[in-house]
């Protein structure tokens, strides 16, 4: 059993296979996932209510971006990381110290950032 154990996580990601992807890693790693959105509405909705520990957010969403989602979470107190093909410039200020994936990741990098976003809690 290791650190990421048990994390509820809520996924979203807009490319179908991506999803697929971080949802076989999410499982590889012993973690849970809650929900996998692609739509920024849907996202914000779960983001509110759902019992989560963590959240991987894709910054481009079929051309809107999930900052909403992002602060939503920021709000309650739940860690995220961001997983973006652009790099950090695609970041505005104020969620420039998030964690970011690049993509395409491994999955040793994946893991990597997710435990840097789980310490980053008490810094929200």
């Amino acid at each position: 059993m290791n650190e990421l154990s048990g994390i509820r996580v809520l996924i979203v990601e807009d490319e179908g296979f991506v999803a697929l992807l971080i949802e076989d890693m999410l499982q590889d790693l012993g973690c849970e996932t809650v929900a996998s959105v692609a739509g920024l509405q849907e996202a914000c909705a779960i983001a509110e209510t759902a019992e989560i520990d963590l959240a991987v957010l894709d910054v481009n969403l079929a051309g809107q971006h999930s900052f909403p989602v992002a602060e939503v979470l920021r709000e309650r107190g739940v860690p995220f990381l961001f997983s973006t093909g652009y790099g950090t410039s695609a970041l505005p200020s104020e969620f420039s110290g998030c964690p970011v994936l690049a993509k395409p990741f491994s999955a040793k990098a994946f893991e990597q950032t997710l435990t840097v976003a789980l310490a980053m809690k008490s810094a929200l």
